[in-house]
């Protein structure tokens, strides 16, 4: 990939991104918690090119990315639960994801054929001006291959994903990096109390304390992004391992050997620190970045010690034990 490509795909103008979706092109969007390949949620054809250009299985579906929640009720979703309006008043624009049933205006290119659709409002400015500017609803899920580490700036973008977008016809909006780092929390909003997909920055106990119910386990039949068992995965095989285990698993890995783990857990001798977060929330904002790194750096493995407190543990520990299925199926 040439210098000349990744410029001439780079953009910071809103309005030309928005001109760009409305025309049927791809922009991949910053948002808070990761970047987003995103596509006019409307239009099948275009929402096909990013799945193409993915690698992503046609029946995954996508996240449909909205400007203000009253647009849930503008033939996007129907029969909202009150419990997730309340949820939806507090957490957005913000990190959360809302699968409700769908209104007309969700098709089968963007549910993977399901009755239910995945509703956002983010909270990133960029990326709200760019929704205000189409109109309309934006399907974007990570700007990265299928399964693989997301993107957490422009630049990550272009090393994924330059040689299959068109400059011109595609674009990549610049907006710094990603203040969360990891994806939205997922939340089934069928029924009649929240049930956890995904775990990510809006946290349980902040679910429960907004709509007064027990989040309860996920029904697995309800297929949503990011939940495969598989996904996140570097190249670099990832070993999920307790602090005090860190030596030995260090001794016996293949190498050249990476550690990603709170800044408490010391590096031994020979092996590449990748990462000192100092909590969870900064560690979710450096984990991607840090296993493209390891990548970067022809690491062959990558041992991780998961935080162990913080709303963000969670959504660390979720992301780690994927990545380390992915990375063992390379």
């Amino acid at each position: 990939m040439t210098d000349a490509r990744r410029a001439a795909l780079l953009i910071d103008d809103v309005d030309a991104a928005a001109a760009l979706i409305r025309a049927g092109g791809l922009v991949a969007i910053p948002t808070e918690t990761v970047y987003g390949l995103g596509a006019d949620a409307e239009q099948p054809a275009a929402v096909a090119r990013v799945y193409a250009v993915k690698g992503r299985p046609a029946d995954h579906p996508l996240i449909v990315h909205l400007a203000d929640a009253a647009q849930i009720d503008d033939g996007w979703a129907v029969d909202v639960p009150s419990w997730a309006r309340l949820l939806a008043a507090a957490c957005w624009p913000g990190p959360l994801t809302l699968v409700l049933p769908r209104g007309p205006r969700a098709g089968d290119h963007v549910t993977g054929g399901q009755g239910t659709v995945g509703l956002r409002v983010p909270s990133h400015p960029v990326a709200h001006d760019l929704l205000a500017h189409v109109g309309g609803g934006v399907a974007a899920p990570s700007a990265n291959r299928f399964g693989r580490v997301s993107p957490t700036t422009a630049e990550h973008v272009l090393d994924e994903l330059a040689d299959l977008l068109e400059p011109g016809r595609d674009a990549v909006l610049a907006g710094g990096s990603s203040d969360v780092g990891v994806e939205s929390t997922i939340v089934d909003a069928t029924g009649d109390g929240p049930r956890l997909l995904r775990p990510g920055a809006v946290g349980v106990e902040e679910i429960e304390a907004v709509t007064g119910i027990d989040v309860v386990a996920a029904d697995p039949a309800v297929r949503a992004p990011g939940t495969l068992a598989a996904h996140y995965a570097p190249h670099a095989q990832v070993l999920l391992v307790d602090a005090a285990d860190v030596a030995a698993a260090a001794s016996g890995a293949r190498g050249p050997v990476g550690l990603l783990a709170p800044a408490t857990v010391a590096a031994p001798e020979g092996v590449v620190r990748l990462d000192e977060p100092r909590d969870a929330a900064a560690y979710a904002r450096g984990l991607y970045a840090a296993l493209r790194t390891a990548d970067r750096a022809g690491l062959a493995t990558i041992l991780a010690v998961a935080p162990d407190d913080g709303p963000l543990a969670a959504a660390v520990l979720d992301r780690l034990r994927r990545a380390a299925v992915g990375s063992a199926r390379s």
